[in-house]
């Protein structure tokens, strides 16, 4: 890669993708509110939603917050409790095992949304392509495993988590930190970044609004049903 895309794709294009990421979101969820949903489907071959949906949700939680915290936590935090070689077994353990269990959900959500002719005509274009672009990210982080495996002393793992720490905190030199480093770390983080970019514009905006109040309501949901004589019933 030229110095001058590697610069703009690792030194800049992060700011980009956060600052869209936050005024996007905030701006969708000033002016277009009716819009700030996952456009459900459930009624729609449920089986393979509810499945694929459980498996998806919880490997693709493990794996934000594993990445979260895995390369935003500086070195000197941990290095008296746990090497840099370990905590990257651990990190290719659990996050393979939690990669796995998400590809396989995504792949159920993918197929259902693409071959299931019902669910395909209520499916708008970006509906599909996100599933399609959080399906291959999926397929990159789980090809970075086998070449984290080749080198275990964690010096790769800390150059990641350099590189995060640096875009977050604003400091320079980010970019040069990635120079040599594998292709698929390339793409993963550039793919990566895209997600954060296009967030706004997509159903993922959903995931601000995690029903966590719901815990605590009270009351019922009111649910009518028509029925063909013209009289409606009421249940709870």
């Amino acid at each position: 890669m030229p110095a001058y895309l590697h610069e703009a794709f690792f030194g800049w294009y992060p700011y980009l993708c956060l600052g869209v990421f936050l005024i996007g979101s905030y701006l969708r969820f000033e002016r277009e509110q009716y819009t700030w949903r996952s456009g459900s489907s459930q009624l729609l071959r449920k089986r393979q939603l509810f499945w694929g949906s459980i498996l998806f949700h919880a490997g693709i939680l493990f794996l934000f917050f594993g990445h979260l915290v895995g390369l935003l936590t500086p070195h000197w935090l941990y290095e008296h409790f746990i090497s840099a070689g370990t905590k990257q077994m651990v990190a290719i353990i659990t996050g393979g095992i939690a990669g796995v269990v998400c590809f396989v959900g995504l792949t159920m959500l993918l197929h259902r949304r693409l071959f299931d002719p019902r669910v395909r005509v209520t499916s708008s274009f970006a509906d599909v392509a996100i599933l399609v672009i959080l399906w291959v990210q999926l397929a990159l982080g789980l090809l970075t495993i086998p070449v984290s495996l080749q080198h275990t002393d964690g010096s790769v793992m800390l150059i990641l988590s350099d590189w995060a720490q640096r875009i977050v905190t604003g400091q320079a030199g980010a970019a040069e930190l990635l120079v040599g480093i594998g292709w698929t770390y390339q793409v993963h983080i550039i793919l990566g970044l895209t997600i954060f970019l296009i967030f706004p514009f997509s159903r993922l905006v959903h995931i601000w609004s995690v029903p966590i109040w719901f815990l605590g309501r009270r009351g019922y949901q009111v649910v009518r049903t028509r029925h063909v004589g013209g009289t409606a019933r009421t249940g709870r």
